[in-house]
């Protein structure tokens, strides 16, 4: 079973809810991105987003496009990324789900990128601009090669679309919670409860909520509703104001830590 369909799993017979993590990998490098994981393996994160860098990142805010262009500065490409998660897994089993463009996938080839992906250890893949209508061999190949093809639904999506959405996703579901890009927010969105409900109608499969979620008392509130509560932008923050720190991937695990005891202490 994936990494990912076994944390789910564990998850719901504890009665618990999950953590999702995301950072950008090669942020501020990628020495620093695997302390980053193990770190918050440790810290209690359910699954780590890995954001692969690229130079035209048009679903991400300010903060994530920022790590973005540090990740591309320090060097990071897509086999890097690879190399990182390799390594990760010689100390740890937490999954791991690349948050990529398609541009960097069809560059490498279809079949050879969800080979080697497979291969390095990733669980997953959330590819931000791949239509499902046009993703049928990638579905084939990510079936056959044993990873998860995790989908977004936004407010906007109509129900047919998520009915045709959740019937192709596996692992999770992840709900954007608000229209947009990826960025901290004062509030959380209103209306996750009624469109959870409507994606739970069409499908069995565990409901992840990101975009906007900042602090632990919004994570709180979103594990209210959810199988899963995702934070990027906040931690990437984290990151950023403490890149040069020797100390930085404690420092920010403690942040993410609060995060995590307000998720399982509040779902």
């Amino acid at each position: 079973m994936n990494r990912i369909d076994q944390r789910f799993t564990a998850l719901r017979a504890a009665g618990q809810k999950g953590f999702i993590a995301y950072i950008g990998a090669g942020d501020p490098n990628l020495a620093a991105t695997e302390q980053l994981a193990l770190a918050f393996d440790k810290a209690g994160v359910d699954v780590l987003e890995l954001g692969v860098p690229f130079s035209d990142p048009l679903a991400d805010g300010l903060v994530n496009q920022l790590a973005a262009q540090r990740g591309l500065a320090s060097g990071t490409t897509p086999p890097k990324v690879l190399e990182c998660v390799a390594a990760i897994r010689r100390q740890s089993q937490i999954p791991i789900v690349l948050y990529i463009y398609f541009n960097l996938i069809h560059q490498r080839g279809l079949e050879a990128f969800i080979r080697d992906t497979a291969a390095a250890g990733v669980d997953g893949l959330l590819v931000l601009d791949l239509p499902p209508e046009e993703a049928a061999e990638y579905e084939r190949l990510m079936k056959a090669h044993g990873l998860c093809a995790v989908w977004l639904i936004a407010p906007t999506t109509p129900e047919a679309r998520v009915r045709t959405i959740v019937q192709r996703g596996s692992g999770f579901i992840y709900y954007v919670s608000r229209e947009g890009v990826t960025g901290m927010q004062q509030t959380v969105s209103g209306g996750i409860g009624d469109m959870l409900a409507l994606i739970r109608r069409h499908s069995a499969l565990p409901v992840a909520v990101g975009f906007g979620v900042s602090n632990a008392q919004q994570a709180r509130a979103v594990a209210a509703q959810s199988e899963a509560v995702v934070v990027g932008s906040a931690i990437v923050n984290q990151i950023a104001e403490h890149g040069s720190d020797a100390h930085m991937p404690q420092r920010v695990a403690g942040f993410v830590k609060t995060l995590v005891d307000a998720v399982k202490n509040g779902g």
